[in-house]
């Protein structure tokens, strides 16, 4: 059963700003993962976007806003083998996820030059 739906769509320069002005932005948002994977990539800002955007609107999907027991960076965009995007959790926020009864997580990912967007489908038992 469908139990949330987020999206969130945000300026690529914003991001691209917030990283290159304030020291420490990148590492309280994104995991190691993340930034290794975006800094390989030509518009880097583009994806660094769209996992930001990701990350808000599983919050938006999941009803608690960013929650106590939650940290951008233990919410890490991966890959599966085919490239389709994952929501994977670690630390504090996988136990505070886990607690929430979720079976299943959908995200999709989109970006061009000035903007990005993602949404983020959550499933619970009925």
């Amino acid at each position: 059963m469908i139990a949330g739906i987020g999206i969130d769509m945000i300026d690529v320069e914003r991001i691209e700003q917030k990283i290159k002005k304030e020291n420490g932005f990148k590492k309280l948002i994104f995991s190691d993962n993340e930034i290794n994977y975006c800094e390989s990539k030509a518009n880097k800002f583009e994806h660094y976007a769209a996992r930001f955007a990701a990350k808000e609107a599983f919050f938006k999907a999941a009803g608690t806003g960013w929650a106590t027991g939650t940290h951008f960076n233990e919410i890490e965009i991966t890959h599966d083998t085919e490239g389709k995007p994952e929501l994977v959790f670690s630390g504090e926020t996988q136990n505070t996820i886990r607690s929430l009864g979720i079976i299943k997580i959908s995200v999709s990912l989109s970006h061009l030059k000035t903007i990005a967007v993602a949404v983020v489908i959550i499933e619970k038992e009925s």
